[in-house]
């Protein structure tokens, strides 16, 4: 594990060990105050023997943008991609090859200073951590549309990845899964009419061959997968709406037909295909679309990711 800590106004001592427990003071301000944001990568090897990352530095921008809303120092980026790349060449033989097997990546910083005042930290870690991944999703998701609970609101944190926002999100999931769904699709805070994401993803609707996202904003997370699905959307001309989308224009869709494709966006799980969702106890249900937009995308990406094709927007990193 890699560890560095800030201290008198300066991150120093970087330091790769074996993987093990930490002491902490009880008194730490993570445990009271919820200062804590992470982010989520993957590195990946080819048949060749050679680790690639995706976007990397998206990850390393993000990490520093949720520190600052959080109140949290920013990282330097020298240590961080020093710091990864020496891990990942002593690991590497825990990257195996082949689609669909990876190595999850787990940088995060949390407040250590002791003391229970309200008030931010002057003490902080960061930490990055290893875990052997295959895949998140075995299948469809079947989800259900929050009437009550959000993922976020207008001014708060939902921008960031924050610890607490997932916090936040397992009472209203663990509803959903006692009646039989994986996720919520989160509507918006205010009236609860606006579709925003799904779980812990972004979510895209396909109506017809126009493909919707919600806009990005301080409420939704500005997912990586979701810029790279709507780059190579862009590139092969098909029709992209980032907009508001509503409860009501689903179900209509849905009842018309034009509804094709539902699916969600992130790292770990890279694209899933949503099969139902449910809204008000109605339960609608989606055509299965083995050559639709979904299968696509996740087929560029992962190849791209795997080093199986051209990567022609720069995304791959090799790892030296």
């Amino acid at each position: 594990m890699f560890e560095c800590d800030y201290k008198d106004g300066t991150w120093s001592n970087p330091t790769i060990k074996p993987f093990g427990p930490l002491s902490i003071s009880p008194a730490a301000k993570v445990f009271h105050y919820g200062q804590a944001v992470f982010e989520g990568m993957k590195a990946y090897k080819d048949d060749n023997g050679k680790i690639w990352l995706f976007r990397p530095e998206d990850n390393f921008n993000r990490i520093n943008k949720s520190s600052l809303r959080l109140a949290i120092p920013e990282f330097p980026k020298d240590f961080f991609f020093e710091g990864l790349e020496t891990m990942l060449q002593l690991d590497n033989n825990w990257i195996k090859p082949g689609l669909g097997n990876s190595l999850y990546i787990r940088p995060f910083v949390i407040a250590t200073q002791s003391g229970v005042s309200a008030s931010p930290s002057e003490e902080y870690k960061f930490m990055i951590l290893f875990s052997p991944a295959q895949a998140y999703y075995t299948g469809d998701v079947k989800v259900v549309i929050a009437e009550h609970y959000s993922r976020s609101a207008d001014g708060g944190v939902g921008a960031a990845k924050a610890a607490g926002n997932y916090a936040a999100q397992f009472y209203p999931t663990n509803l959903a899964k006692e009646k039989g769904f994986h996720q919520v699709i989160w509507t918006d805070s205010n009236e609860h009419n606006y579709l925003e994401e799904a779980g812990t993803m972004n979510v895209f609707f396909r109506i017809n061959d126009t493909l919707i996202t919600a806009p990005i904003s301080d409420r939704i997370l500005d997912g990586i997968t979701r810029r790279s699905v709507i780059a190579l959307a862009k590139r092969d001309k098909i029709s992209v709406e980032e907009r508001r989308i509503s409860i009501s224009e689903i179900i209509e869709a849905s009842n018309n037909g034009t509804l094709k494709e539902v699916f969600g966006s992130v790292t770990a799980a890279v694209i899933s295909p949503v099969s139902d969702y449910s809204y008000k106890g109605d339960v609608y249900h989606l055509p299965k679309c083995p050559e639709g937009f979904a299968a696509r995308f996740k087929k560029e990406l992962t190849e791209i990711q795997y080093n199986l094709t051209e990567d022609e927007f720069g995304w791959r990193y090799l790892v030296e």
